[in-house]
């Protein structure tokens, strides 16, 4: 539901493999909660997820510890290949 929710599920579950983060969350953004996950969980493969399409916001997502990006609309065919790339 938010970056605090995602980060105390990180935190509780130590049996995750990947990451899909909605970069527009409520309250803390996706790049906030993101670079918090990355304290503790350096290996786990982060893809951002956004509407925001340009060059610099993939970068943005990249900088704030994202493993890699993939803009919205989002096609189910070209996710999979990303997420079968990570596992």
């Amino acid at each position: 539901y938010n970056g605090e929710e995602a980060i105390k599920y990180c935190n509780e579950n130590n049996n995750i493999d990947l990451i899909l983060m909605d970069i527009q969350l409520p309250d803390m953004d996706g790049y906030e909660t993101t670079s918090k996950i990355r304290l503790t969980y350096k290996n786990i493969p982060i893809i951002a997820q956004t509407a925001h399409a340009m060059k610099e916001d993939r970068q943005h997502c990249i900088d704030a510890g994202c493993t890699d990006y993939i803009s919205k609309p989002i096609h189910s065919d070209k996710l999979i290949k990303l997420i079968n790339s990570y596992l």
